[in-house]
């Protein structure tokens, strides 16, 4: 049994080390340059050109994987100054420049999110 026992932590042991991933130059160097990279600035919106989408989406089946991802997808548009996706009630909030975006190219990006299938966009209020 112990015999059993050492030959598992010793296969084990080795996986662990053979799989371990080098840090190699460029890969500090590619890490360096995220580490320092500005996160990106969004410039300010008119408010005459402020517009707030509201639409249902169909499809999503958690809060922290879809619901979490869409609301990603559509706040770093450009354009876009608010997104919220509310799981519980599976409407999106969309506030957005309308000379940048229009509510039928933000649900295009809804339904592009994931598999270009899962998710459906209903009931668009503007």
């Amino acid at each position: 049994m112990n015999i059993t026992k050492s030959i598992a932590a010793i296969a084990l042991s080795s996986l662990l080390f053979v799989s371990c991933k080098k840090n190699t130059p460029e890969t500090e160097t590619a890490k360096a340059e995220t580490e320092t990279t500005a996160p990106k600035v969004k410039k300010e919106i008119a408010a005459e050109n402020l517009q707030t989408a509201n639409f249902a989406i169909e499809g999503m089946t958690c809060a922290m994987g879809c619901a979490k991802t869409i609301q990603e997808e559509l706040t770093v548009l450009d354009g876009v100054q608010t997104a919220t996706v509310d799981f519980d009630t599976k409407i999106a909030t969309v506030t957005f420049d309308k000379t940048a975006q229009t509510p039928e190219s933000l649900t295009k990006v809804v339904q592009a999110t994931g598999d270009g299938k899962t998710y459906t966009v209903s009931s668009t209020k503007s």
